[in-house]
């Protein structure tokens, strides 16, 4: 089985490689455009900020390689929020897989951004989630995050309720980061080379 994990200017990428190597899958970390289109399946991660995020895929035409992807696909952290139509972080236009606007948390009590760990509630039917309890702590690092709407299969509070995951067609979405969110985060992992 082939994984490509989508190599752009967001970090994080190290860790997702570190998860895969843990539970023994090969993967190979590119921003070849026939690369990504042959995987088996698709991992697009990252930690950065969204326009310059979308940027660079726009500059290398991976904006439209990914939308136009289908095999199975994982994001994460900003890499779900860059599926979204819209994000307030830059003003930014997305991919716009989910039709989503992606908001700023506001908080006068919260600490921003949301850091840590915190627990998510399955909604609905989630692949990904199969052997997990109904709420796992996973690991969050974000200022910015989904409402929960018609595409989210897992919900998490932090001033308000917002999607931890999103799901359409063979997109699969998680503002957590699977890769570092313990045993949860590695059963994420194995559902979705699984699929």
């Amino acid at each position: 089985m082939e994984i490509a994990i989508i190599k752009y200017n967001a970090g994080n990428v190290a860790s997702v490689m570190y998860a895969l190597d843990r539970i023994g899958q090969k993967y190979q970390l590119t921003d070849d455009q026939e690369e990504i289109k042959k995987a088996d399946k698709v991992i697009f991660p990252g930690v950065g900020e969204a326009s310059t995020a979308m940027a660079y895929l726009k500059e290398k035409g991976l904006d439209e390689v990914i939308k136009g992807l289908k095999q199975p696909v994982l994001a994460t952290c900003i890499g779900m929020q860059l599926l979204c139509k819209h994000s307030e972080e830059g003003n930014t236009d997305c991919i716009g897989v989910f039709d989503v606007e992606v908001k700023k948390f506001i908080s006068k009590d919260l600490k921003i951004p949301h850091v840590g760990w915190n627990s998510i509630v399955k909604r609905g039917e989630n692949p990904l989630m199969k052997g997990l309890k109904e709420e796992e702590f996973v690991y969050f690092v974000h200022s910015f995050y989904a409402p929960v709407n018609q595409y989210t299969t897992a919900v998490c509070e932090y001033e308000q309720p917002f999607s931890a995951m999103l799901h359409k067609d063979n997109f699969y979405a998680a503002q957590f980061h699977a890769e570092i969110s313990g045993k949860a985060g590695e059963q994420i992992l194995k559902n979705f080379l699984a699929l």
